[in-house]
């Protein structure tokens, strides 16, 4: 593989949000361009007018933007829309669908879709596949006229080649073969004159000099109907590679109906774009690292040799376990920017530092600390019952003492431990409890320097009468 031959493509519908399989999608593109210091392109594919949004492309390239994606042709770049939103493209396919007329390798279509339901249905009771049955591909130009002049508007369908054997070596899935006998012809333009994903994802592809394609195996079958239709042009065809898709946890594909979860959502709740493509990497691509790896590393160890047949099941534990990695390898500086839009307003720079060093070792993600600022910052304190029940156990008198030693600046734990008389968890576990109202929470002495002192007091001053 040349590296400067190496151009590859995402190519998504702005019909949605972007999930978690799609963004996987791109990620393989990206790093096997990066890899091969090639470069990568983002295509819009909106065509269907019917389910595309203007909006959904701004927020598409925003979740990639953020994810760490950087494309050469697409929103955001300089240059022509027309480059890469399909729905601009009519001009560049028209010559193509007419030397495919011109060639009698494609012919106007007048079935209605009741009509074509009718067939299909009629096939599969006899027991054969549904296909389309070819009731326009011997029209006359009479009978085409005739049907014209009664208002019918056609579609236009690939005339498939009968006889042939289409092969070609997939990336995941190796060496493939099917016959033409066993594709029906297919629809290349709609009844309104736009362009279906059969013809203008190909055409894209080979226009755009796009030399490889990575996508989910759901589009394997579409692969002999791309071939045959840039065989027909003349055009060059891309290596396609066909991804296992993900499943969620109901062992479904994780789709935009679905309700898969988005970049989106999980940006908004304080994910961190490295723990997502960390884990999106890994899933269907095996590595031999098994740190946390940067952009750049992981287009090094990026191999469509890697890439698994099988579905991988996408774990939300195993995000939270990448978010981890991602958490402990911040800086004071860069956890308490990390945090920031979650923190309380009131905080001066001194506190804010000083609640995300105690709190830090107990989040994973931005949202996780919300639950911290309630327990640290808002009164009454909500109490687990288990905590109550240390408090009880505790008894008044070991509060009273406490709250006697507190004092400014911020208390020692030598000095409450020798005013209670207690250590071990005689000691930290009533304490934690008291002013928590949790058993397990941050170290004692980050969390004594963190709390301001008069909430200290006056939550142990509360158990004294317990």
């Amino acid at each position: 593989m040349s590296n400067d031959s190496v151009v590859t493509r995402f190519a998504p519908s702005p019909s949605g949000e972007l999930h978690l399989g799609n963004a996987r999608t791109a990620l393989f593109n990206y790093l096997l361009a990066q890899r091969h210091a090639g470069r990568f392109l983002l295509r819009v594919e909106d065509t269907d007018a019917g389910r595309s949004q203007a909006a959904h492309i701004d927020a598409l390239a925003e979740d990639l933007s953020w994810l760490g994606m950087r494309w050469d042709v697409g929103p955001r770049v300089a240059g022509d829309s027309s480059e890469w939103r399909q729905s601009e493209r009519a001009a560049v396919y028209e010559p193509c669908y007419q030397r495919l007329i011109d060639a009698g390798a494609a012919f106007p279509c007048f079935c209605s879709p009741l009509e074509l339901d009718l067939a299909r249905r009629a096939q599969l009771a006899a027991g054969r596949p549904p296909r389309y049955a070819g009731t326009c591909r011997g029209l006359s130009e009479a009978d085409r006229t005739e049907r014209q002049a009664r208002g019918l508007r056609p579609t236009l369908r690939f005339r498939v080649p009968p006889g042939l054997s289409i092969e070609f070596d997939d990336l995941v899935h190796g060496p493939q073969r099917l016959r033409s006998d066993d594709i029906g012809d297919f629809v290349i333009r709609r009844d309104n004159g736009t362009a279906t994903f059969f013809f203008c994802n190909a055409i894209d592809d080979a226009l755009m000099g796009v030399t490889h394609v990575l996508r989910g195996d759901d589009h394997l079958g579409n692969t002999p109907r791309q071939l045959l239709l840039l065989q027909a042009l003349n055009l060059s065809a891309p290596r396609y590679g066909h991804v296992a898709l993900l499943t969620g946890a109901d062992g479904a594909p994780l789709s935009k109906r679905h309700g898969a979860t988005t970049v989106r959502e999980l940006r908004e709740a304080g994910h961190a774009p490295q723990a997502i493509c960390n884990l999106l990497f890994r899933l269907g691509h095996s590595a031999a690292d098994n740190g946390l790896l940067s952009m750049d590393q992981m287009a090094q160890a990026f191999d469509t040799a890697h890439l698994q047949r099988a579905s991988a099941h996408l774990d939300p534990a195993q995000l939270r376990h990448w978010q981890g990695e991602w958490v402990r390898g911040l800086d004071p500086a860069a956890a308490v920017a990390w945090l920031q839009p979650w923190l309380p307003a009131q905080l001066d720079a001194a506190a804010r530092t000083r609640f995300v060093g105690a709190v830090l070792p107990n989040v994973v993600t931005a949202g996780d600390v919300a639950e911290w600022v309630q327990v640290f910052f808002t009164d009454p304190l909500q109490f687990e019952e288990q905590a109550r029940e240390a408090v009880r156990n505790a008894g008044p008198e070991f509060f009273r003492a406490a709250a006697a030693a507190i004092g400014d600046p911020p208390p020692e734990l030598q000095r409450l431990r020798e005013a209670t008389g207690r250590k071990g968890a005689a000691f930290f576990m009533p304490l934690r409890a008291a002013l928590t109202g949790r058993l397990h929470g941050p170290e004692l002495g980050p969390l004594l320097s963190a709390m301001p002192v008069e909430r200290i007091r006056a939550r142990l001053s509360a158990q004294e009468i317990d």
